[in-house]
């Protein structure tokens, strides 16, 4: 059987990027059993409740649901256990500094499949206030109108 190329997106937190601002973003490989793979090629995980934390060096992914695999048997695995991400030594040296400063934490912002392998894209963010929130609907929403003003300019149509 051919290798799988290419990036097959599994799930997706859109949340994050509201919730927090985003500071850095790293890609981590996981540490997964034979049917958390089956239930991710399914497509079937969620990442609304995840977080990641460092302890001892390692870093470990907490609170991503990825649902039992319907065929599997009694080797199934839990839903909501801790799995272990899988990163080069000086990015985890390099997010542990950052996420010693108080207020920020590591969010995990997608889920997929690159090349066959199961990876993980963490983002260092800080979080957001409500008012910071509604400061980015408003300049989200501002751009958005001047990218239509000047598309009708072009167009002809003012």
């Amino acid at each position: 059987m051919p290798r799988e190329k290419g990036r097959t997106l599994v799930a997706q937190n859109k949340r994050a990027r509201h919730d927090y601002s985003v500071e850095d973003v790293y890609e981590a490989g996981l540490v997964l059993t034979g049917t958390e793979v089956k239930s991710l090629r399914a497509g079937r995980a969620s990442l609304t409740d995840g977080y990641a934390t460092i302890e001892g060096g390692e870093a470990w992914l907490r609170g991503v649901h990825i649902p039992e695999y319907t065929q599997g048997t009694w080797t199934n695995h839990e839903p909501r256990r801790a799995r272990k991400l899988l990163l080069h030594r000086e990015e985890l040296r390099r997010i542990a500094g950052k996420v010693a400063d108080s207020g920020v934490t590591l969010v995990p912002l997608s889920l997929y499949f690159k090349d066959g392998y199961a990876k993980v894209d963490l983002a260092v963010a800080r979080g957001r206030k409500t008012y910071d929130k509604r400061q980015a609907i408003a300049e989200r929403e501002t751009k958005r109108e001047t990218q239509r003003a000047v598309g009708r300019r072009t167009k002809g149509m003012d």
